[in-house]
């Protein structure tokens, strides 16, 4: 069934309008009766096609449920900035397995160094555009976020809003992350290096601000493995896979 996102619902006057309406009467020729879902923070409004017009869907609401497909954590990655093409991957694998939010992080290891005004005019909307790709193919509920670049700095103090985070540092040091504890959290921070890691400076100022410092075993991740492998133990740990 097809899948189309949107901020607010009106449950007495879903109408699907734009590029959606597009897609649905142009490129999927569907036709009244037919069902299609529409998604709004994590609910699922399924409906069947009540009428079309040339710019517009207008939707008969037939019955609405959480998504099965939300983990009950809101998780924010916290990703050092890699290489384009790595942290595209990152972004695509990490919305499929449960992220709610992906926050770039500039660190002085990172190799890739975008200017922040070019990455948030030029790479922003390709990145939030590969955020939305993968919610549709893995039926999320939302579309995770791709946050403009922050320094770390500004990451740590977005980290102090959350229940509970984890920093990934492969120098000595930290638990196994299995030994986190996450009950009673329901918004949780992972934090994860580029190519080149956290130095230690960095690795200590989060830790000192409430980060959990695990490792993932004696193993070193490539950048783009270890937020997919640290994702996967969180959801499994939390009951979300």
């Amino acid at each position: 069934m097809p899948r189309f996102f949107t901020n607010e619902i009106d449950e007495n006057n879903i109408v699907l309008t734009g590029s959606d309406a597009n897609h649905i009467g142009r490129s999927l020729r569907m036709r009244v009766g037919e069902e299609v879902t529409v998604c709004c923070n994590g609910v699922d409004y399924c409906c069947t096609i009540g009428s079309i017009t040339a710019d517009s869907v207008y939707l008969d609401l037939v019955e609405k449920h959480r998504c099965a497909a939300e983990p009950n954590i809101n998780v924010t990655l916290f990703q050092a900035v890699p290489k384009l093409d790595k942290l595209e991957y990152i972004i695509q694998k990490s919305v499929e397995l449960g992220v709610s939010r992906i926050v770039p992080v500039l660190t002085r290891r990172c190799i890739s160094r975008p200017d922040e005004k070019d990455f948030g005019k030029k790479k922003l909307p390709r990145l939030n555009k590969i955020a939305e790709e993968a919610a549709k193919q893995s039926g999320r509920g939302m579309i995770p976020e791709v946050t403009p670049m922050v320094s770390l700095k500004e990451a740590v103090a977005m980290m102090k809003q959350l229940d509970r985070t984890v920093l990934l540092y492969e120098e000595e040091g930290g638990c196994s992350f299995g030994n986190v504890d996450f009950s009673g959290a329901e918004t949780v921070g992972l934090f994860i290096g580029s190519e080149g890691g956290f130095d230690r400076e960095e690795a200590e100022m989060t830790v000192n601000a409430g980060a959990k410092q695990v490792w993932l075993g004696k193993r070193i991740l490539r950048c783009e493995t270890a937020p997919i492998t640290a994702l996967s133990i969180l959801m499994f740990l939390t009951n979300n896979m």
